[in-house]
């Protein structure tokens, strides 16, 4: 499979990979969609675009795991968004071999492919989990790593691959730590979807610790900075935190969800939604000045703004009758 030019997102089916999806088909980009293969042969998240806008792209199924489908695949491309990988962290505890085979050698795979097609870009996607507690009150790309879980250990092992082949391959690599992104289409086992489908069954929350301390932004700003480090001038190896600057606690989650709704949620802690402490991070607050310097990009949306968009996108959800929203819930 052969192809000029454009972009090629691996993990385009999932809440963050549909973003970028929408806003790289918006900007009239050549646009190539990697899904990893399924017997029901399923999209994922992009099912929620709008069918004449992802008739534009090209959809492609594989798996990063196998060099030789990702060589077809990113042959002539111009950038390469990788986000697909294993993210859970809970998960991660309990099959951490299968996060190494996925979020390490897939990336590698990745790697070698845009070596010897001789792509222009490869964007890794990282996170800011890669950090650990924090030191400093807001977080530089200068913070030492200490990675807590195997999700976040299997993320500085995949950005050490991307630094090994820019620097000894020359392949312009650029790595970006995203923060957390919330919104439309993410899963409701994450804290924000969690809180709000809760609030609108009606019920008491159950929750689990209500202390940790997270810097959200909203989808659509994480696409936009996504597609801006593909296609921007050479900004270099990174890394760059992507987030807003602002940390909240999950009790301020709580209480900003309640005021949209216009009432007092109830929180009930729920032991078996608290994550081991070994494995738990206190606060994630981005620094991110040297992305804003390097692109001029910054958020849009407030907080605030994005759960009222999210509570309207659930709402929506709980009136489908096909099915195709999870409603587990996500232990925080």
């Amino acid at each position: 499979m052969s192809r000029t030019g454009g972009i090629v997102v691996t993990g385009a089916g999932g809440f963050i990979g549909s973003h970028l999806a929408e806003a790289a088909l918006a900007a009239g980009l050549s646009t190539t969609l990697m899904l990893r293969y399924s017997s029901q042969g399923g999209i994922g998240n992009l099912v929620d675009l709008d069918p004449d806008t992802l008739s534009r792209a090209d959809m492609v199924w594989g798996d990063i795991t196998d060099g030789r489908s990702l060589a077809r695949i990113i042959e002539g491309a111009d950038a390469v968004v990788h986000l697909a990988a294993l993210i859970g962290i809970p998960y991660s505890l309990a099959a951490p071999e299968s996060y190494v085979a996925t979020n390490v050698t897939g990336t590698l795979n990745v790697l070698e492919a845009a070596r010897l097609a001789g792509v222009g870009r490869v964007v890794l996607v990282s996170t800011s989990e890669v950090y650990g507690d924090a030191e400093t009150a807001a977080i530089d790309e200068t913070h030492p790593l200490k990675p807590q879980s195997p999700y976040a250990a299997t993320k500085v092992a995949a950005e050490a691959l991307g630094r090994a082949w820019h620097q000894s391959f020359d392949l312009p690599v650029t790595i970006i730590r995203p923060f957390n992104t919330f919104g439309p289409r993410q899963s409701r086992r994450a804290v924000i979807p969690t809180i709000i489908a809760q609030a609108l069954r009606g019920d008491g929350l159950r929750l689990g610790s209500l202390w940790p301390q997270r810097d959200f932004t909203y989808a659509a700003d994480t696409a936009a900075a996504l597609l801006t480090a593909a296609t921007a001038g050479d900004i270099g190896l990174g890394p760059y935190n992507l987030g807003t600057g602002r940390s909240v606690s999950v009790a301020d989650v709580v209480e900003i969800v309640g005021q949209i709704l216009g009432r007092r949620l109830e929180v009930e802690t729920d032991p078996e939604r608290i994550r081991p402490a070994s494995g738990e991070v206190d606060r994630l607050t981005a620094d991110n000045r040297r992305f804003r310097e390097a692109t001029g990009w910054g958020p849009r949306l407030s907080l605030e703004e994005g759960i009222a968009r999210t509570i309207d996108q659930l709402r929506r959800d709980d009136g489908r009758s096909d099915g195709h929203r999870r409603t587990d819930d996500y232990r925080v």
